[in-house]
């Protein structure tokens, strides 16, 4: 019988990488990971308050087969897109885009006197939905809810639900969660999560545990994989905790991926790195904004 508190079953302190055209990253996870994170991909995070670790930005490329998820903790991102769509994500906004068919789109940072500081998540789309129509969902900050915990924390909710209040991301296959959660010093709070999800947690400020077989200390910028169970139950140290916890329903599909392309077959994508060349990549350039 699976133990109803979420235990780690796996760490990861992240690896120092480039992206983009030289934007300074540390990756939690990726491509060897795929079948332990299943239906996520990748994460990365961003952060320096030195601008010569990020404003060579990451200038226009392609994206098939996945959603991205942008969160902007601290600082300025302009974005521009095949879509038409563009302008600024700025101190707690998140970019919530689906590459569907193919889309090109640039993020790039601006200068900022302060800790240049966020996310970005991939999630995958399961093989009915690789050649969907992008669109694109860009929030504000005043947009996802924000719940108070009643000792003193708060649950930022951009997709999933948090205490019945729902975050305005909705409607997506994987039935994804996003929490962005604060916990005041020696806080404890439980927080459900489905059965049979996959569900991560990455620590963003401070540090706690996460109750189950392993109680170790998780740090800001270490990544933890829970196993199976219905509740991810956390207290904070005593500085208090800031953790995302996301968490969603595998598929179990086969995974073809190379560079910001992830497909289901190896003819998938060869016909998409094909199409790339010959500027037939990008399907749709009507402007689509998911609601």
């Amino acid at each position: 019988m699976t133990d109803p508190i979420r235990s780690i079953v796996r760490r990861f302190p992240g690896v120092p990488t480039r992206e983009g055209a030289g934007v300074r990253l540390r990756r939690s996870f990726s491509n060897p990971e795929v079948p332990l994170f299943d239906p996520f991909l990748l994460l990365d995070r961003f952060g320096s308050s030195n601008p010569e670790d990020y404003l060579a930005g990451f200038p226009w490329h392609p994206h098939r087969g996945i959603e991205t998820i942008t969160y902007v903790l601290e600082g300025r991102v302009e974005h521009g897109d095949t879509l038409g769509n563009s302008g600024v994500i700025a101190n707690g906004d998140v970019q919530w885009m689906n590459s569907g068919s193919g889309i090109v789109h640039q993020e790039m940072p601006k200068r900022y006197d302060g800790e240049f500081n966020g996310f970005q998540l991939w999630l995958n789309r399961p093989a009915r939905e690789k050649m969907s129509t992008p669109a694109y969902r860009g929030l504000s900050h005043e947009e996802i809810p924000d719940v108070p915990t009643g000792a003193g924390g708060g649950v930022k909710v951009v997709a999933g639900s948090f205490r019945g209040i729902e975050g305005p991301v909705r409607g997506i296959s994987v039935e994804p969660e996003y929490l962005d959660v604060r916990l005041a010093p020696d806080e404890a709070l439980e927080l459900p999560v489905p059965a049979g999800r996959t569900a991560f947690a990455h620590g963003i400020e401070g540090g706690g545990t996460f109750e189950g077989g392993d109680r170790a200390v998780v740090p800001a910028g270490e990544t933890v994989l829970f196993g199976d169970g219905a509740t991810v139950r956390a207290r904070a140290g005593p500085a208090g905790q800031r953790f995302l916890l996301a968490s969603g329903r595998p598929l179990h599909e086969p995974v073809a991926w190379y560079g910001p392309i992830v497909m289901n077959t190896p003819d998938e994508l060869a016909t998409a790195m094909l199409e790339l060349r010959r500027g037939e990549f990008v399907k749709e350039r009507r402007p689509v904004v998911e609601e």
